[in-house]
């Protein structure tokens, strides 16, 4: 997940997040004298307050009624401070917390296999603060279990997560392969159902490929240092194959390292601008560009598969293609991680801030705002009526029942036993059948992809298929271009 540098006795992590305020700073008259007198000022009154945090921790310690643990007082003090910035990616870490994401970036480890988010403060609308799934990785228990994002953690082992640290979450997801852990997960306001999965050790994948058609289908799971050795082994193969397109899926692929997202779009871009970073550091400001010539030839169409999960380094692969004019997006509404942050340790212990925000080639910046694709296609939503009924379904076990009684089933049986349950239930085939391979695929590979199901795959077959490609990427506006659309849009609404 990181991009790792030696920076005085720190290393560096660099990952993708999302960033929530901007401050500008304006100076008039002489602005080298008043930015003097400022930092001046600002480091007096720094001083004063380490001066004073230091006396307080010291007297809580000698004379509070009780005895104190001088870790539980410093790393209460540390929350504090973070949670003052009201920015859910700058965070301190804990001693098992780092531990954690240094078994995350070595690329495995003992757990279910979910990207997990939970608040720090109350929620807007009041609701619980319940862990929510940002993303499952691909071929672990979690996303085998059929649990998707947006889904909502309710209880972990038939306790509720509402009053739950993160810490307590992984300590409980997390863990020595073969254990189980038993999750309620809620999905809308209907649906809320049992799931219990079975620890493995997660090894991160980062690439899947297969050829449909003259058509190579390259799937980017997540980015690591292995992800472009993976992606250029892919496009070999493709070439071998003499494929004429290439899909790009980046559809829950929840980031990675910054600087194996420019790798990849190195890959389809001749020199020019990839992303750049800017922050109140000057340190933190760099562009990063593209290399001279492509790995990919520049009359292969492109067209790139996002949906609301795809965060931060898949935005900036996404951001840098659409800006570029190299890629045609197909899709939803990407997620909307917007800056740069760094790990610094601190002994066992360390923290996780927002040091800079990036911006893609037209130089927008898509914080809370996301990549809108260039042709918007969305999976049916679930009516109340259908929510209920597979929560029945669901809840019934039948599914369960049916895969352990057929491991083996073909396309036929699977067709009949969704033709029963839609008889039952009254829900979509195409959905039973899904759900059916599902549970099938549980204890083995999922497939690289499920074209009866998959609309937006489906969709860009047919662009492709349909030859109207190029007339296509004619109309593809910027991101930039885009939000000042948006904005016009809502300055003249109001």
């Amino acid at each position: 997940m990181d991009i790792k540098q030696n920076k005085s006795s720190f290393k560096w992590v660099w990952i993708t997040a999302t960033v929530v305020f901007c401050i500008l700073f304006t100076f008039t008259l002489i602005p080298g004298a008043a930015a003097q007198v400022n930092d001046q000022s600002s480091s007096r009154q720094a001083r004063q307050y380490t001066n004073a945090i230091q006396n307080v921790f010291d007297f809580i310690l000698r004379n509070y009624v009780e005895e104190i643990d001088p870790e539980a007082l410093f790393e209460g003090a540390m929350n504090g401070m973070f949670d003052v910035l009201e920015d859910p990616y700058s965070v301190f870490l804990n001693e098992l917390e780092m531990s954690d994401l240094s078994h995350t970036t070595q690329g495995s480890f003992g757990g279910v296999g979910l990207h997990i988010t939970k608040p720090t403060v109350p929620r807007p609308d009041g609701k619980p603060l319940y862990v929510e799934v940002a993303a499952p990785i691909e071929d672990t228990p979690g996303w085998r279990a059929g649990i998707n994002p947006g889904d909502f953690i309710v209880e972990i082992n038939g306790e509720p997560t509402d009053p739950m640290s993160m810490d307590d979450v992984l300590a409980r997801l997390r863990g020595a392969p073969g254990e189980q852990v038993k999750l309620l997960i809620k999905r809308g306001e209907r649906m809320e159902f049992p799931v219990t999965l079975t620890k493995a050790i997660i090894e991160v994948p980062t690439v899947k490929h297969a050829m449909i058609g003259d058509t190579g289908y390259l799937k980017l799971i997540t980015f690591t240092p292995m992800t472009i050795d993976r992606a250029r082994e892919a496009i070999n193969e493709f070439k071998t194959n003499n494929y004429k397109n290439l899909i790009v899926d980046l559809r829950n692929n929840y980031g990675g390292r910054l600087d194996s997202a420019v790798d990849i779009a190195d890959l389809f871009l001749d020199g020019g601008l990839v992303v750049r970073t800017r922050s109140r550091i000057s340190s933190e400001n760099h562009i990063f560009n593209a290399r001279r010539s492509t790995f990919v030839s520049g009359d292969i169409p492109i067209i790139v598969l996002i949906n609301r999960a795809s965060a931060s380094a898949s935005e900036i692969v996404a951001g840098a293609l659409k800006d570029r004019g190299r890629a045609y997006l197909l899709g939803e509404n990407t997620y909307g991680k917007g800056s740069v942050q760094q790990v610094f340790p601190l002994n066992n212990s360390g923290f996780r801030i927002t040091t800079a925000r990036y911006y893609t080639p037209s130089d927008a910046n898509i914080d809370k705002k996301g990549i809108p694709p260039d042709r918007e296609v969305n999976f049916p939503e679930y009516t109340e009526e259908d929510a209920e009924k597979l929560n029945e379904l669901i809840n019934a076990g039948k599914i369960t029942e049916f895969a352990e009684q057929n491991p083996q089933a073909s396309a036929d049986k699977i067709e009949a036993f969704a033709g029963v349950l839609n008889n039952e239930y009254n829900l979509d085939v195409s959905l039973l059948k899904r759900l059916i391979r599902d549970e099938l695929h549980r204890t083995e590979i999922a497939p690289v992809y499920d074209l009866e199901y998959d609309i937006q795959l489906q969709e860009a077959l047919k662009i492709f298929e349909g030859g109207n490609y190029r007339s296509l990427m004619l109309n593809v506006k910027t991101i930039k271009a885009l939000q000042e659309e948006a904005e016009s849009d809502l300055a003249f609404a109001s």
